[in-house]
């Protein structure tokens, strides 16, 4: 079984006395003795690519502005209203002098250390030609990783390529290269690191080391980003330049790129390495498809991750997902948004719900999905957490199973009865009651997705959760997209994958679901874009895709519709309200990237600034 965790690379990352510098493509390794003392000896050489594994972003800590995109996007609704990092990128009050989220200086960090690596490794003489091979692989491709991160939140950047990192360059001269030699530049390495590296890690030793499928999952989601809207032509960006004159973004829509994006995601799922995780022990059908999602986090060595990581830090995930009040210690702050909970398919008709808003926050129901906004269900009992009876709100009636896998609602009982029993209610005198202070939940909704239910966090076993930097399922939809966009359009390929993400789910085909879809290009996209929405909600993928498909504009400039959580009553409480989380999520053309940070500006006096700022 293909093994794909940062496990012991985590662990063998301790303080190292070659950290990277704070400033810009600034690194001082005068001491080139001990250099080649760290690079002659095994055990310093691991720990040297062990530190480049470790500028990886740390995803599933929603708190680091290094890592997390979930609390950026709309799929997400954290109950804090103050002293947390990404309340003024929501409210669009963030700028140059911003220092959360920069992580210019960070990456830049990363790939001086990775070309540190590269261009020292041959001096060991502890290890075989192989090995040294793979190393050095696993650095290149680390380093143009970084430069993709840098290219996904700012734009194109300035590459330094092979330069030894203690090669001085003058601030003055650097200015961003055209997209596409970022591009060109990031594939290149992607492509020289795919040749070397091994499909499979059988040494346990080494969990969580790159393989060609780790790669060539990264590749494919570099091509889908840049065959779409915003690396492809956007015309906020026509006519932007360089200092030496050149164009930094295409200038023109080139639809080929769609076909590159296709092949780059059939390239991994014909590698035949993976598989989507299916859960083999549950004998009912719709807990076995809730177990089957849930099991991409709770299985550790499962056969959809391509590459990931294992979290050992349960408490601070999940005691932010535990109910205030209810359990002994719950903050209850991170909550799905109640527009990707409004997303999640009927399980009956396998049609999404809402279609839209109307201009005041109310749904726009779509009546052959057979969902049902108003009214309850007596009696309900959940259909995985099926130890007691309660009210249903029908609109928590009848979902599609990663609902069920995701969504703890308002009336619903805690995860396990580890402890007996415990309601959850969230409303003004519920279990977990609505406060103007303190800790609570003011969506109406916490997530549990990442919470495994055998856990028992009232005696502090807070558990642990894989992270996938990249799973199978994310690639079908990459493919399914690319399927349906490229100029010789390949319908029946898109919703062949697209039917074998939902399957899972227990859902019916697409094509069943909506007939219409058959020939509709742009159904099947506005489709698509549902399925994705709730198929990897809160990994990190919904704010850069809202941005490369530029509909961040008409999907995140909106009030906070939660329910009415400060309700006296628990059937008042479902009504949807924009009282209850003051302010407005707001987002502007030139959010579409990160400003260069005014350190920078201050340093690369010649740079190119983005646009808008």
């Amino acid at each position: 079984m293909m093994k794909k965790y940062i496990y012991l690379l985590s662990c063998l990352l301790v303080p190292f006395f070659f950290g990277a510098c704070s400033k810009y493509l600034d690194v001082d390794l005068a001491n080139q003795k001990t250099l080649d003392e760290t690079f002659m000896k095994r055990i310093t050489t691991e720990r040297y690519l062990a530190q480049v594994y470790g500028y990886l972003p740390v995803e599933h800590d929603l708190f680091n502005s290094e890592g997390g995109n979930v609390p950026l996007s709309d799929e997400a609704l954290f109950s804090w209203v103050a002293w947390v990092p990404w309340l003024n990128f929501a409210n669009g009050g963030w700028g140059v002098t911003t220092d959360e989220y920069a992580t210019w200086v960070h990456n830049y960090q990363g790939i001086n250390q990775a070309t540190v690596f590269i261009n020292n490794i041959d001096k060991n003489v502890e290890l075989d030609e192989s090995t040294k091979s793979i190393m050095k692989a696993e650095a290149r491709f680390l380093r143009a990783y970084f430069y993709y991160l840098l290219l996904r939140r700012y734009g194109p950047v300035y590459i330094w390529g092979d330069r030894a990192a203690d090669d001085k360059i003058d601030a003055r001269s650097v200015d961003r290269m055209p997209l596409q030699a970022n591009v060109d530049f990031i594939l290149s390495e992607f492509d020289k690191s795919t040749a070397v590296l091994p499909r499979e890690i059988t040494d346990q030793a080494w969990y969580g080391r790159l393989t060609k499928g780790a790669v060539m999952a990264a590749k494919s989601e570099l091509l889908l980003y840049m065959a779409r809207p915003l690396f492809n032509g956007a015309k906020l960006y026509v006519g932007m330049k360089n200092k030496s004159g050149e164009f930094l973004f295409p200038q023109t829509t080139n639809p080929t790129k769609w076909e590159l994006a296709a092949k780059a995601a059939k390239d991994v799922i014909d590698l035949n390495l993976y598989a989507l995780y299916q859960d083999n022990k549950e004998t009912n059908s719709f807990r076995r498809a809730i177990k089957s999602y849930m099991g991409i986090y709770f299985e550790k060595w499962n056969s959809e991750t391509i590459w990931g990581r294992w979290s050992d830090d349960g408490f601070n995930y999940n005691v932010r997902t535990a109910p205030p009040r209810v359990v002994t210690t719950g903050w209850g702050g991170y909550a799905p948004s109640l527009k990707l909970v409004d997303g999640y398919p009927m399980a009956s008709s396998g049609r999404y719900p809402v279609t839209g808003y109307s201009a005041n926050g109310q749904p726009i129901i779509d009546e052959k999905s057979g969902y049902q906004e108003t009214g309850f269900t007596d009696n309900y009992v959940h259909p995985l957490d099926n130890f007691g009876n309660f009210k249903a709100h029908n609109s928590c009636v009848g979902r599609d199973a990663r609902f069920y896998a995701s969504i703890l609602a308002n009336g619903m009982y805690w995860i396990n009865t580890l402890h007996g029993m415990k309601k959850v209610t969230f409303f003004d005198g519920g279990t977990s009651t609505y406060t103007t202070t303190g800790d609570c939940v003011k969506s109406g909704y916490l997530w549990r997705r990442m919470s495994d239910p055998t856990n028992d966090i009232e005696s502090g076993n807070w558990g642990q959760f894989a992270w996938p930097y990249y799973r199978l399922a994310e690639i079908y939809l990459n493919y399914a997209e690319a399927c349906n966009e490229k100029p010789n359009r390949d319908e029946a390929e898109a919703l062949r994958y697209v039917n074998l993400v939902r399957e899972r789910s227990g859902l019916n085909k697409m094509e069943v679901a909506y007939p219409e879809v058959l020939g509709n290009k742009e159904l099947l996209r506005v489709l698509l874009r549902k399925e994705r929405m709730v198929e990897m909600a809160f990994e990190g993928h919904r704010y850069p895709d809202l941005r490369t498909w530029m509909i961040a504009e008409q999907e995140m400039n909106e009030p906070y519709y939660t329910r009415n959580v400060a309700a006296k009553t628990y059937e008042a409480s479902w009504e949807r309200t924009k009282d209850v989380f003051p302010g407005r999520r707001v987002f502007q053309p030139k959010h579409y990237f990160f400003p260069i940070h005014q350190k920078q500006l201050s340093e690369m006096v010649n740079i190119t600034q983005n646009y808008g700022w």
